[in-house]
C-alpha cells in the first residue's frame, strides 16, 4: 500500500500540477547518471533492511524475504534490458535500474509469503508491468519525471495482486495460500486492498491539492520556473560551472588569458624574451 498510495497520489499530483515548461519538446534527461547509480545502488542495498526487516527478528522469514527481494530486482533488471534491447537494441545502465527498482517496488508486499521461484515471476511480471506504465506517460502526455506512477505505483500494484496468487503457507505459516492452490477468497482480498487503496490515495490526493492550491498555491509563474527554483526560491545553484558554460564564455576567457599573456611577454628583457 505504501508504494500503491504513493504512485497513484504521484499521478494525480502530476494531472493537476501540470506539465514541466518544455515538456515534452525538449528532452529533459538525468542530469549525473552516475549519481543516479549512486543513488540506486544505496536503494537496493536500504531495500534489505526494508524488507528484512518487517519480520522484526532474525529469523527464516527474514532470510526469505531477503532472498526474494535479491531474485526480483535482479529479474526486474533483466527482463527491463530485454525490453530495451529488443525495442532500441541497446540496453542502458538507467533501464537496468529503473528494472531492479521495479522489481523490489513490485515483490515488497509478497517478499515475505512467496518462494523464491514465485520471486523470480513477480521480479519477471515487474519489469513488464512497470515498463509499461512508464510508457504510459508518452501516451497520455502528464509528467511524471520521476516515474512514481509507472514504477511504484504499478509496481505496488501488481505486487499486491501477485501475493493473492503466489503466497504459500509452507514458506510462512503466518500467511496465506494463494489462488494457485485454490484459495481464490485470499486473491479477492488482495484485489480489494489494492482498489480500496488506489481510491483512497486518489481522492485524498486530489482533495489535498485543491485544498492548497487555494491556500498558497502550487507552482511557480513561467518566468520564475524558467529561471530555475533554485535561484527564484534559494537564492542559489546547486551546480556552479563557472566559465566554459557558454561558447562565449569560453571566448572572452581565452581572449583574456591571451591579452594577458602578451602583456607579460612584453615586460620581459630582451635577452629572456
Amino acid at each position: 500500500m505504501v508504494h500503491v498510495s504513493s504512485g497513484f497520489s504521484a499521478l494525480v499530483f502530476a494531472l493537476v500540477l501540470g506539465k514541466r515548461l518544455g515538456y515534452p519538446r525538449e528532452r529533459i534527461l538525468p542530469h549525473n547518471l552516475t549519481m543516479v547509480l549512486l543513488g540506486a545502488g544505496l536503494l537496493w542495498f536500504g531495500w534489505f533492511g526494508f524488507n528484512g526487516g518487517s519480520a522484526l527478528a532474525a529469523s527464516g522469514v527474514a532470510a526469505l524475504a531477503l532472498v526474494n527481494s535479491q531474485l526480483a530486482a535482479a529479474m526486474g533488471g533483466m527482463v527491463w534490458l530485454g525490453v530495451d534491447l529488443l525495442r532500441y537494441g541497446k540496453a542502458s545502465a538507467l533501464g537496468f535500474a529503473s528494472g531492479f527498482i521495479a522489481g523490489l517496488a513490485t515483490v515488497t508486499p509478497a517478499s515475505g509469503f512467496v518462494g523464491p521461484m514465485g520471486a523470480l515471476a513477480i521480479g519477471a511480471a515487474a519489469g513488464l508491468a512497470c515498463y509499461g506504465g512508464v510508457m504510459l506517460k508518452g501516451k497520455l502526455g502528464y509528467d511524471d519525471t520521476l516515474d512514481a506512477f509507472g514504477v511504484h505505483g504499478v509496481g505496488g500494484a501488481v505486487g499486491t495482486i501477485l501475493l493473492g496468487v503466489f503466497a504459500l503457507r509452507v514458506w510462512n505459516p503466518a500467511g496465506a495460500d494463494g489462488l494457485l492452490t485454490g484459495n481464490a477468497a485470499f486473491f479477492g482480498k488482495q484485489l480489494l486492498a489494492v482498489g480500496v487503496g488506489i481510491g483512497y490515495a486518489v481522492v485524498g490526493t486530489f482533495v489535498l491539492l485543491k485544498l492548497v492550491d487555494a491556500v498558497v498555491g502550487l507552482r511557480v509563474g513561467a518566468e520564475q520556473e524558467h529561471e530555475g527554483l533554485d535561484i527564484h526560491l534559494h537564492g542559489e545553484e546547486g551546480y556552479n560551472m563557472g566559465v566554459g558554460v557558454s561558447s562565449q564564455g569560453r571566448a572572452e576567457f581565452f581572449a583574456e588569458a591571451e591579452t594577458d599573456s602578451a602583456a607579460a611577454l612584453a615586460k620581459l628583457p630582451a635577452s629572456l624574451a
